[in-house]
């Protein structure tokens, strides 16, 4: 998803956690990101295996909202329901309901409460971290009962120096929001997989940013930037908390259009490595758009996500 510009009491850290499946899945390691990358490469994947597992089934999937954008514009609070009637059992809200006052917050809380469907991240543009929006920011994610604040996009960058930056930015946000128990989380899109100065940035933002930053991965956008999702999932354990169940074909006509597992995703390798070693909490199916209307696509989807997953 592209950056976008355009209820009920507040939860604490420790109902937020709650809120998500517990285990092994979420721990973030103590020590720093390279020495843990380090260690895990010389340790039996068997063993990495046992220290992030998750148990099969537990792990809920959700619906980033983008997939049915216009719903959401004509009625947001429905369009929560019909996701909700659907069986999702999450939604992920992009950028516009950084708009929202603070009474249409806890009223959205309200409904997802009454229903039973959780906000475990919000997507965010660039500028929802800078100082004069941070506060805001935080107040709204708290409201829906989130534990990561994500952000969306950053525009490609010449220069590695620059992911560096922007490594630098993720870490100070986190500083900011973790006393609120919130963590922050960034989002590829393809430019991250594509070399710049002889080296991926995905792998600078990896080694930039603290364990406590969340990569969440998007499928779609890794395969067509060139990356491997197992790969990648298996190279960072622990760290791939959150994954965009996105598919892709080669097809330029269809690209990010095609239905969950049309497209060239190995979605049985991804699951298995994000269940095994990536420390997976909760996923999020995302779509484009594609031949059926927006709430038909993202029911197709749905059916997709349990077909490939074991009926997860």
């Amino acid at each position: 998803m592209r950056e976008e510009k355009n209820h009920s009491p507040q939860m604490s850290l420790g109902d937020q956690e709650n809120s998500l499946p517990q285990g092994d899945t979420g721990g973030s390691p103590h020590f720093s990101r390279r020495a843990f990358l380090g260690m895990s490469a010389m340790l039996p994947w068997a063993f990495r295996g046992i220290a992030y597992a998750a148990p099969s089934g537990a792990i809920p999937v959700g619906l980033e909202l983008y997939s049915v954008r216009e719903a959401l514009k004509a009625d947001p609070e429905g369009t929560v329901r019909a996701v909700a009637q659907m069986g999702y059992e999450a939604v992920e809200f992009y950028a516009p309901y950084h708009d929202w006052t603070d009474a249409q917050a806890k009223s959205m809380r309200k409904v997802m409460d009454e229903i039973g469907i959780k906000c475990y991240s919000t997507h965010n543009n660039e500028d929802f971290f800078s100082a004069k929006n941070i506060e805001r920011t935080r107040n709204l994610n708290l409201i829906l009962g989130c534990k990561y604040v994500v952000q969306a996009w950053s525009d490609p960058k010449p220069h590695l120096s620059d992911w560096e930056a922007l490594g630098d930015s993720l870490n100070a946000a986190a500083d900011k929001l973790a006393p609120a128990g919130l963590n922050v989380g960034y989002h590829n899109h393809d430019a991250e997989w594509k070399a710049v100065e002889g080296k991926r940035p995905i792998e600078v933002l990896a080694a930039a940013t603290k364990p406590t930053v969340m990569l969440q991965l998007d499928v779609g956008t890794c395969l067509e930037g060139g990356g491997d999702p197992v790969a990648w999932i298996k190279a960072n354990p622990g760290l791939i908390c959150s994954i965009h169940c996105k598919d892709w074909s080669r097809d330029p006509a269809v690209a990010y259009k095609t239905l969950f597992g049309e497209g060239v995703a190995d979605w049985k390798g991804i699951f298995q490595a994000a269940e095994s070693v990536g420390g997976v909490e909760y996923y999020l199916v995302e779509q484009e758009g594609s031949r059926y209307p927006e709430l038909e696509t993202a029911r197709r989807c749905l059916q997709g996500f349990r077909a490939a997953h074991g009926g997860a």
